[in-house]
């Protein structure tokens, strides 16, 4: 019998109850990995001005980002699936911090597209990674919960990493934002190498073994999910700004305090999902907490057409928040159901689940625009609503389709 593996069993479980410090690091290595992408659009006009280009032409860093992000994310999972996590981790941490500074001394904006590549291709090999070390480390009946802490860590960024990086580059420039998040990847780094236990890579199997689940019908029909879901999910974020003007006439202080609500809201669902996807069933918790969320979506877009312009901004506030609850719900169960589903192929089906959320982020853009543009923002909720009830009856499909899978992962 073997020493090492038991010890490190051991070790995880006895801290079950508590979060332990390796969770901890996972949760902000997935912090700063989501500050990193969602802060760029808070120093855009910085960028542009500093690099003597227009809004527009530096809005596409987000877009270059996103793009790379979205079409490497599977391949680099399968490229590192045989190598130890921790070390994964620390090496894709390590250049997402050389990225970040190298970013930080660009002298021109193609250099900085240049750094902003090696930023996504980094952070599409830190995100599946720290999903599947969670789950693959998490005590027996608590995976959901451990994912949840990892997605808890995204969801903060935005209320926290967001506004601090702002200010930051409002207080010292941009790129001082971007030494920010290299050093924020440095220290995770330094937790990783403390605190991780060793955890080794997928085994040594042929390519075709490890892709199978990848063509089953339930993990099929989760990542197309997953995609619908995405649209109509940020497809509400996306236009937050006018939606909310329009519904009650909600200026930039009041629009500030809504997104902060969205996001802090949307941290409290994460863990919530997790603890329900433990507690309830992955398949379960997916479908009632995006019901859910749809149902708050369409509801903020019958009072636009019943009181336009009017809408109580407490009433406005209410159902935001509980958009933000239920979508931040969904990404643990569903990173829990995948990884059950995808046995050797875990973290590659994560990554494919990265790569289609980014996916839908960009459709939500698009469509929304097309939507904003032809029939006004309530007309965007509307559509989101829409997106979002086929997302669920996608969904409810790969969870209940299969009544052999039913019985094991509903």
């Amino acid at each position: 019998m073997t020493t090492s593996p038991p010890t490190t069993e051991q070790g995880v479980r006895t801290e079950a109850g508590r979060f332990p410090m390796w969770l901890v690091c996972l949760c902000v290595a997935s912090f700063t990995a989501g500050t990193d992408n969602f802060v760029i659009a808070g120093v855009l006009k910085d960028i542009a001005q500093g690099l003597h280009v227009s809004e527009a032409v530096a809005g596409q860093l987000i877009t270059i980002f996103s793009i790379t992000y979205a079409l490497s994310a599977p391949f680099v999972a399968l490229r590192t699936a045989r190598y130890p996590r921790r070390r994964v981790l620390m090496t894709a941490l390590a250049i997402f911090a050389l990225a970040n500074l190298g970013a930080a001394l660009a002298p021109t904006y193609g250099v900085l597209v240049i750094f902003r590549v090696i930023t996504a291709l980094a952070g599409a090999s830190i995100m599946p990674a720290a999903f599947s070390t969670a789950a693959a480390l998490a005590p027996k009946g608590a995976v959901g919960r451990y994912l949840g802490n990892v997605t808890f860590g995204q969801s903060v960024a935005l209320v926290v990493g967001v506004p601090v990086g702002t200010a930051i580059a409002g207080a010292f420039g941009w790129r001082a934002t971007m030494v920010f998040v290299g050093a924020l990847a440095l220290v995770v780094i330094v937790g990783i190498a403390a605190f991780l236990p060793a955890l080794p890579g997928a085994p040594a199997i042929p390519l075709r073994r490890r892709l199978a689940p990848l063509g089953h019908r339930p993990v099929l029909l989760g990542l197309v999910g997953t995609v619908v879901g995405a649209t109509g999910n940020f497809m509400t974020f996306s236009y937050i700004a006018v939606i909310a003007d329009d519904l009650g006439g909600s200026g930039p202080a009041q629009l500030a305090v809504l997104v902060s609500l969205m996001g802090i809201a949307s941290a409290c669902g994460a863990l919530i999902g997790g603890r329900a996807a433990d507690s309830r069933g992955a398949g379960r918790t997916i479908v009632l907490a995006l019901s859910l969320q749809v149902a708050s979506t369409l509801l903020l877009a019958v009072f636009g057409w019943a009181w336009p312009g009017s809408v109580s901004i407490i009433a406005v506030a209410l159902l935001l928040a509980g958009w933000g609850i239920f979508g931040g719900a969904l990404n643990p169960p569903l990173q829990s159901r995948l990884l059950s589903l995808a046995g050797a192929a875990g973290n590659e089906v994560v990554a494919l689940n990265s790569s289609c959320l980014f996916l839908g982020i960009s459709l939500s853009g698009a469509l929304g625009g097309l939507v904003l543009a032809g029939l006004g923002p309530v007309a965007v909720l509307a559509a989101a609503g829409a997106v979002g009830a086929v997302s669920v009856l996608i969904l409810s499909w790969s969870i209940y389709g299969d009544k052999a899978a039913k019985g094991q992962n509903a």
